[in-house]
């Protein structure tokens, strides 16, 4: 995938990485104060992820906080790149697991043999706010594809940034071992609450039916428990 597709202007100096293979999208925001990098994708997609940044004219550097969606390893892999200059914020929940290596949990492996320990500057809780000056973020505690999953919300724009809780048209990520199809029903119905434009999930396509797609995903979630037949489930998780 060339560097013009694999990068999107979503809007005015906010970006959409689109993810290689199995690892997650990532979203680059140039803020006024501060840049921010919504999930770093796996750690063999960092080159790809650095050249993307350096055509957006930013260095690995330059990025000054790196926002966790969840814990798993296609979306924490390349923080070992950014942790040592910027902030790495996760919710509290998936904070402890990257912090103390639950690999069973994160499936984290990089294969490196002098790979550092991950960190987690900033333990984050529900309605935590990053003020970028242009963009304002808003963190969505969203239990449910993992304990610790959140979604970023931009209030100015009604953007929400799902990571893997909501996908376009509504299909089911898989319920992780830490998660509970309760308590994503539970977020879903909460999220559609919300006014949303548009949303930005960590994997497959951007959705302008925000709404149609959680009440599929609910409606989804709700067949899965009643095992019904005929629930898509998409499981993007790839062991290397």
């Amino acid at each position: 995938m060339s560097e013009g597709n694999r990068i999107v202007e979503l809007k005015p100096n906010l970006y959409w990485i689109k993810g290689n293979g199995t690892g997650s999208h990532s979203y680059v925001i140039k803020g006024d104060y501060k840049n921010v990098l919504i999930d770093s994708g796996l750690d063999r997609n960092f080159s790809a992820l650095q050249q993307s940044l350096l055509s957006l004219g930013l260095k690995v550097r330059d990025i000054d906080i790196v926002i966790n969606t969840h814990e798993h390893f296609d979306h924490i892999g390349a923080n070992r790149y950014f942790q040592e200059h910027a902030l790495i914020a996760a919710h509290r929940f998936a904070s402890i697991k990257i912090t103390v290596e639950d690999r069973y949990v994160t499936m984290y492996q990089s294969g490196d043999l002098n790979e550092p320990l991950l960190k987690v500057h900033l333990w984050l809780e529900n309605r935590s706010r990053f003020d970028l000056g242009n963009y304002s973020l808003e963190v969505i505690h969203t239990p449910g594809h993992t304990s610790g999953s959140v979604c970023i919300y931009e209030l100015n724009h009604r953007m929400l940034f799902t990571g893997d809780t909501v996908f376009a048209g509504g299909t089911l990520s898989y319920i992780s071992e830490s998660g509970s199809l309760g308590d994503y029903i539970n977020s879903i119905e909460m999220l559609s609450t919300r006014k949303i434009s548009e949303l930005c999930p960590g994997h497959g396509s951007l959705s302008e039916t925000p709404d149609d797609d959680m009440q599929r995903a609910i409606q989804n979630a709700r067949a899965l428990l009643k095992d019904e037949e005929g629930v898509e489930i998409t499981d993007y998780r790839e062991v290397s």
